[in-house]
This record gives C-alpha cells, sequence and structure tokens, in this order.
C-alpha cells in the first residue's frame, strides 16, 4: 500500500468511524491489512485462477484416455494331501510313504507373482498381443519394460492375487489381463513349482531305473533256468526268499525317500528324523535275518544239502522278488506324488475373470482441475501480497538501491 493510499485510507476511517465506537478506552481494533490487498486485486485473482483451471479442463480433456481391467486368481491353498486319503489302503507301506508326502509349500502367494512377473510370462504376453507395434518399440525389451510398467500384481491379507492392466484400448486391457492368468497355467504345467511335483520327478526317475533293473534281473533269471533246467523250488524256501527281499525292498524304498525329503527338508525336519530313525530299524532287521539262528545266510539257509546249480537259481530268483518288490514300492510313491500333483495344479483357479472397464482410470478430471484451481489460488495470493509489498517500498531511496543493484548483479556485470 502507497503512503497516498495509506492517508485517503486514514481520512476516511476518521470521517466514518466517531469517537463513541471506542470502547473503555481501548485501543481500536484494525482491519487485516492482508484481506484489503486481496480485496483490491481481485481482479488478478479470479481472472489468474479461471484461467487455470479453463487451461486445465481443455488439457484433461485433449489428454488420451486410459483403462484399467482387474483379474484376480486364487493361488494354491495349504491343506490335507489327496494322497494321504490313499496311504490308509497301503497297509504296512503306508509309513513309508506318509513321511515323504508330508511336505507342504511355503509362501506360494509371492512364488506366483514371481513366476507372472517372469521374463517368460512377458515374452509370451509381447508375441501374444503384438506388443512392440501397440507400444511403437522397435526392441523386445522396450515393449516389456511398458507392459511392467502398466502392469500391477499385488496380494492381499486374504491371499487373493489381483492383477491389473493400463491400456488405452478397454478390451486389450482386459484380454492382457486374462492373458496372466493363462500364461500362468501353463507355466505351473511346464515347472515343478511343488513338493508334489519334485517328488513326482523324482520317483518317476527311480521308477525307470527300477524297471530297469528288474528287466536285467528277470533275463539273468531265465538265463539261469535254461543252464540249470530248474523252474522251480520247495515252498518254504520260497516263502524266506521272499521275505527278505520285501525287507531288502523296504529299506531301499526307505533310503530313496530319504533322499527325497533332503532336499526340500533341513536336518530338523520331524518327518526326515523319524524316516531316518525307521531306516535304522529296518536296516537291523535285514541284518538279523541274513545271519540267522545259525549265523549262515538266509539264501544257504535249509539250502546246503541242494546241489550247486539250484543254489544259483534261487540267488538268481531271490533278485528278482527284490527288483519286484522294490519296483511295486517306487510305482506307489509315484501315483501318491502324482495325485498330489494333480490336485496342486488344479487350485490355480480365476476368481475374477477381467471385463473391459466401462469407466477410463486416467485421466482423472475432476481432481486435476481441483488441484490445478487450489495451487493456482495459492500462488495468486501469494504474488498479490508479493505485487503490493513492491509497490510499498518502490518509492522508498534504500529499496532503490537495493533494486538497481539485484539487476546489475542479474546482468552479470560484477566482477569478484
Amino acid at each position: 500500500m502507497t503512503p497516498q493510499e495509506q492517508r485517503e485510507l486514514d481520512a476516511a476511517s476518521a470521517e466514518e468511524v466517531s469517537p463513541g465506537h471506542v470502547f473503555d478506552g481501548r485501543e481500536r481494533r484494525q482491519f487485516p491489512e492482508s484481506l484489503i490487498i486481496l480485496a483490491k486485486r481481485k481482479g488478478f485473482i479470479t481472472y489468474f485462477v479461471g484461467s487455470v483451471a479453463v487451461l486445465t479442463a481443455a488439457i484433461s480433456l485433449v489428454l488420451p484416455k486410459s483403462y484399467t481391467a482387474n483379474a484376480k486368481i486364487l493361488p494354491p491353498q495349504q491343506g490335507q494331501s489327496i494322497a494321504s486319503s490313499m496311504l490308509g489302503q497301503l497297509g504296512s507301506l503306508a509309513p513309508l510313504l506318509s513321511g515323504a508326502g508330508g511336505l507342504t509349500l511355503h509362501n506360494p502367494n509371492e512364488m506366483y507373482i514371481a513366476m507372472l512377473r517372469s521374463r517368460t510370462v512377458a515374452d509370451n504376453l509381447v508375441d501374444r498381443f503384438n506388443l512392440m507395434k501397440v507400444y511403437h518399440q522397435t526392441l523386445r525389451v522396450g515393449a516389456q519394460s511398458h507392459l511392467e510398467s502398466a502392469t500391477q500384481i499385488t496380494s492381499g491379507r486374504d491371499n487373493i492375487i489381483s492383477i491389473s492392466v493400463e491400456d488405452r484400448d478397454p478390451q486389450r486391457a482386459a484380454n492382457i489381463a486374462n492373458g496372466f492368468v493363462d500364461e500362468l497355467e501353463k507355466l505351473t504345467k511346464t515347472l515343478a513349482i511343488t513338493d508334489a511335483a519334485k517328488r513326482k520327478i523324482f520317483f518317476e526317475r527311480e521308477v525307470k531305473t527300477a524297471n530297469e533293473d528288474l528287466a536285467n534281473a528277470e533275463q539273468e533269471l531265465k538265463e539261469t533256468e535254461e543252464k540249470t533246467g530248474i523252474i522251480e523250488m520247495s515252498s518254504q524256501a520260497r516263502v524266506m526268499l521272499e521275505a527278505y527281499a520285501e525287507l531288502r525292498a523296504q529299506v531301499t524304498a526307505k533310503e530313496v525317500q530319504i533322499q527325497a525329503m533332503r532336499s526340500f527338508a533341513t536336518s530338523d525336519n520331524p518327518d526326515l528324523i523319524r524316516a531316518e530313525q525307521e531306516l535304522a530299524a529296518l536296516r537291523t532287521q535285514v541284518g538279523r535275518y541274513e545271519q540267522g539262528q545259525g549265523g549262515s545266510a538266509v539264501g544257504d539257509i535249509a539250502l546246503e544239502k541242494v546241489p550247486a546249480k539250484a543254489l544259483a537259481y534261487i540267488r538268481k530268483l531271490r533278485e528278482v522278488k527284490y527288483r519286484e518288490a522294490l519296483m511295486e514300492l517306487m510305482l506307489k510313491q509315484y501315483e501318491v506324488a502324482r495325485i498330489d500333483e494333480s490336485k496342486d495344479s488344479s487350485l490355480v483357479q480365476q476368481l475374477d475373470k477381467a471385463v473391459p472397464p466401462e469407466i477410463r482410470s486416467w485421466p482423472p478430471r475432476t481432481a486435476l482441475v481441483l488441484a490445478s484451481t487450489l495451487l493456482a489460488l495459492i500462488l495468486a495470493i501469494g504474488t498479490s501480497l508479493l505485487m503490493e509489498k513492491f509497490q510499498e517500498r518502490r518509492d522508498e531511496p534504500q529499496f532503490a538501491a537495493q533494486l538497481q543493484l539485484f539487476k546489475f548483479y542479474l546482468r552479470g556485470r560484477h566482477k569478484p
């Protein structure tokens, strides 16, 4: 406010306000000077704020629209294995299989989110929807980066994975979101991501090895029968050999089970400790059975009077029985793992299928106009107060000198 305006204001106040308005000898309260300044420059403030609001609204109308489609999936949940219902039907083999099936998957959500964000999934989506052309990218890595920035994958407290994809085309946004789910299902079928799938691969390899060993043992038994001419043996010796072969097969199966468990569990795992104790007990039984009462091996018990050809036949037959028992155990464990894998893969389900969004997610026109209007109002008020202060001090000699000094330094003519 200039000195002339201040004098005019004081004169107007002296004419309008009488001494009777002074209460009990106290000083008269002054009206806030900042409000007077704002009232004086209301035209500038209104024009500036209105112009910014109109300009923001116009810009928001020409900005490209974007739509966000959302899909939700249910990852595999921790639960009782389907194979546990089969263990009761396996008789004495149930303790051998229960330990191998007791391992569970930890933090499935984090693993599935990492799979959704993998380069394999991104590559397939880029090719499937021709995103290099859509995003105007000449390099595949550029399209992958653009897709990653347009995609948001989160997991809430309800353990539901949400996939949000933003795109200018609402239909394409929904298709890409559903494409993530499709690619995840394909990936889970090719990767051993669960304990059951890992066990299936392990026991599949063991079954193949056991089958080859059984075939070799049967071929050797056939050759022995052809050489010795023996095709039958006493029922007592057969029972003893079958019992011994079953024990040896259980020992081998338990060793394979422990080897599989060590791939997934630590040394402190209670299932692993129990399996190791069971293996030690089985080995003790086999050792006692092999030594027998008289200290002779089981293959020689009650067979010392049998000719050497019969003894060779018995040994080959014993090997075949052992391989048959081992093959049976490996097949049962493989079947349990296969059923568990089928159950786990079926649990990746799509809760909500993405549909083309009807409302745009960008630009938020109302929010942009309100935010720009508020910022413009703050800027206009600050500018008005600064301009008024500048005008008040413009006629002061000291201020004029400082202003000249500022212009001098601003032109860059000052030399240190």
